[in-house]
C-alpha cells in the first residue's frame, strides 16, 4: 500500500458553519473539494498520530464514498484506529456516545442535518471534539485557516473496506472497526430511563405510540429501542429505513415536513403519542393526540419533571437554553431555585456549561434537547425522557402540558422560517435593524414599549470566550419578545428566522391558537423590519 501526496489549491468557501461545512452534494463530488477540508481537519489537530476516531453519517446520499475516502486519508495521516458505523451509520447522538465511551480523540460526522438529502440535495462534514461535542469556534477557526492555505494532501492506495457487517480490519497500519452503532446508544439509554415502566405503558395494549424516522439515520435505532427492548408493536416506528435521498422528504420533524405523522396524530382514532426526529437523529418532534408540544414548552417539561426519571432523579444543576428558544424554561428554573442560561444558537455553546457541571438538560427551539449523557442534541432520548414521564403521571401528553401552563403560565412563542432568500437583502434587513437598536428603548408601538434592544452577545461563562452578533432581540415591557436571525444552516442563500414570543398567565387564555395570540406582535415584526420588502415574500415558507 502507498501513500499518495497529492497537490491541491484551496477553496474560498470552506468555513465551517454553526455545525460543520455543508453544502450540496455537487459541490462535494468537486476534485478535491472533500479532501482539502478533510486534510484541513487532520492538519489543525494536535496529537492525531496514532489517535483513536470515530467515523459515520446518516446515511445520506456521497454518504459510503465519502467514508471510503476520509478512511483512506486517516490511514494517511497516522490516525491509529478509526470506528466507523456498521452501514456507514452513525446518528451524531451515538457519535457522541462512543467517542466519550472509547475516549476518543474525536469523530467526523457526515451529515447536513435536516436539509434534504439525494444526488441534488445537500451534504455536510462537522468535526467533533473530544467530550464528544460539536469543535468550538477555535477549532473550526482553525480549520478554516488551513483550507485557505491547504497545497497538498495524503491519501493511501488501498481497497475499500466492506462496511456491510460488523468486523476488525487492516488498512495500512490503521485498525478500522466496523461496528453497530446502536448497541453503545441503546445501552446509554438503559442507564437512563426506567425501561420497565416504559415497558408495561407500551406493551399494556391501552397505550400507542407512533415513531416517524422520516427515512433517515434513527430507524434502525428507534427499532431497536421501541420495538425490541421497549415492547412496542412492530409498526410502531414508521419510514424506518435509512434511504439516500430520505424518500424524497425533507428529514426535519415538524409540523410542515413530518406531514405523515400529523396525519396520523391529527387523525381519527390517532396514538396517544407521536414523535419525528431528524436526517441524523439529534433532534425532535413531541406530538400528543391533536396536540403540538412546541421544543421550548418540551424542554420546560422536561426541567420540570426530571426527577421523575431515574438518570436525573437527585435534581438539575441547572438548564441553559439557546437564546431564541421561549423563556418557558427560565420561569421553571426559578422555582427551582436553579440557574438558567441563555446561550447563542449552536449547541456547542451548551459544551462547556455540562463539562463545568453548571447545567445538566439543554434544549434549543429549533427542535433540539440533549442532556449531560452527551454533549450533542439528542432526539431519541428527548422521545424516550416523554415516555418516562407519561409512564409514571399516567396522564396525556396534553394533560401534561396544560397543567404546566396552570402552574408557569404559557408562553405562546412560534418561529417563521423565510427559506432561500437572496443573501444580500437579507443582510441588508439585519443591518437596518442593527441601525436602529440604540433609539428603541423607551418607545412604544402601539401597546408595546420596548423594554431593552441590542443584538445579541455571549460571554462564556467558563472560558470567557465572546460571541458577538448572535441575534436581534427586541424585548418589551410585558415581557414579549420580538427576534431576528439569520440561520447558518442552510446551503443556499439566506434563511431569515423570526421568533415571536407573548407570555400569558391568565390560565382562561391559554386555549388561544398560537397565530391568533402572536398577531400583534407578528404585523409589529413586519413594521420594524420591512420583512415583505426584503424577502419578496408575503408568507413564511414554514411556520412552527
Amino acid at each position: 500500500m502507498t501513500i499518495c501526496t497529492i497537490k491541491t489549491t484551496p477553496f474560498s468557501d470552506q468555513k465551517p458553519g454553526t455545525s460543520g461545512l455543508r453544502k450540496s452534494v455537487p459541490a462535494f463530488q468537486q476534485p478535491h473539494y472533500l479532501e482539502n477540508f478533510v486534510q484541513s481537519i487532520f492538519d489543525s489537530l494536535d496529537g492525531c498520530e496514532g489517535a483513536t476516531l470515530v467515523l459515520g453519517g446518516d446515511g445520506r446520499y456521497y454518504n459510503r464514498e465519502a467514508i471510503q475516502i476520509i478512511l483512506k486519508m486517516a490511514a494517511a495521516n497516522g490516525i491509529g484506529c478509526i470506528l466507523v458505523g456498521c452501514g456507514g451509520i452513525f446518528s451524531t447522538p451515538a457519535a457522541s456516545c462512543v467517542i466519550r465511551q472509547y475516549n476518543a480523540l474525536g469523530g467526523i460526522i457526515l451529515s447536513a442535518s435536516h436539509n434534504p438529502g439525494g444526488p441534488n440535495g445537500d451534504f455536510g462534514v462537522k468535526y467533533n471534539v473530544s467530550n464528544g461535542g460539536p469543535a468550538p469556534e477555535k477549532v473550526t477557526d482553525a480549520i478554516y485557516n488551513r483550507t485557505k492555505a491547504i497545497t497538498e494532501y495524503k491519501i493511501l492506495e488501498a481497497a475499500d473496506i466492506n462496511l456491510d457487517r460488523p468486523g476488525s480490519f487492516k488498512m495500512g497500519t490503521m485498525e478500522v472497526e466496523v461496528m453497530d452503532s446502536v448497541v453503545p446508544y441503546v445501552e446509554l439509554m438503559q442507564t437512563l430511563f426506567d425501561f420497565d415502566k416504559i415497558k408495561d405503558l407500551l406493551s399494556s395494549g391501552k397505550f400507542r405510540m407512533c415513531m416517524d424516522s422520516l427515512h433517515a439515520v434513527t430507524g434502525p435505532y428507534a427499532h431497536a429501542l421501541f420495538e425490541k427492548y421497549l415492547g412496542a408493536p412492530v409498526g410502531t416506528v414508521q419510514n424506518g429505513t435509512p434511504l439516500e435521498d430520505f424518500g424524497g422528504g425533507h428529514p426535519d420533524p415538524n409540523l410542515v415536513y413530518a406531514h405523515d405523522l400529523v396525519e396520523v396524530m391529527f387523525g381519527d382514532n390517532a396514538p396517544d403519542f407521536g414523535a419525528a426526529s431528524d436526517g441524523d437523529g439529534d433532534r425532535n418532534m413531541i406530538l400528543g393526540r391533536n396536540f403540538f408540544v412546541t421544543p421550548s414548552d418540551s424542554l420546560a417539561v422536561l426541567t420540570a419533571n426530571a426527577t421523575l426519571v431515574p438518570g436525573y432523579k437527585d435534581g438539575l444543576a441547572g438548564v441553559a437554553r439557546s437564546m431564541p428558544t421561549s423563556e418557558a424554561p427560565d420561569r421553571v428554573a426559578a422555582k427551582l431555585g436553579i440557574d438558567c442560561y441563555e446561550t447563542p444558537t449552536g449547541w456547542k455553546f451548551f459544551g462547556n456549561l455540562l463539562d463545568a457541571g453548571k447545567a445538566t438538560l439543554c434544549g434549543e427551539e429549533s427542535f433540539g434537547t440533549g442532556s449531560n449523557h452527551i454533549r450533542e442534541k439528542d432526539g431519541l432520548w428527548a422521545v424516550v425522557f416523554w415516555l418516562n414521564i407519561l409512564a409514571v403521571k399516567g396522564t396525556s401528553v396534553e394533560e401534561i402540558v396544560r397543567d404546566h401552563w396552570q402552574e408557569y403560565g404559557r408562553n405562546f412563542y412560534s418561529r417563521h422560517d423565510y427559506e432561500e432568500v437572496p443573501s444580500d437583502p437579507a443582510n441588508e434587513l439585519m443591518e437596518l435593524l442593527r441601525s436602529q437598536l440604540q433609539n428603541m428603548p423607551g418607545k412604544s408601538y402601539g401597546n408595546y414599549e420596548v423594554a431593552y434592544s441590542d443584538d445579541f452577545s455571549y460571554t462564556d461563562p467558563i472560558d470567557g470566550s465572546v460571541s458577538q452578533k448572535q441575534g436581534i432581540r427586541i424585548g418589551f415591557t410585558d415581557g414579549s419578545r420580538i427576534i431576528f436571525r439569520l440561520s447558518g444552516t442552510g446551503t443556499k442563500g439566506a434563511t431569515l428566522r423570526l421568533y415571536v414570543e407573548s407570555y400569558e398567565p391568565d390560565a382562561s387564555k391559554h386555549h388561544v391558537e398560537t397565530q391568533e395570540a402572536l398577531s400583534p406582535l407578528i404585523q409589529l415584526a413586519e413594521e420594524i423590519a420591512h420583512i415583505k420588502k426584503f424577502t419578496g415574500r408575503d408568507k413564511p415558507t414554514v411556520i412552527t
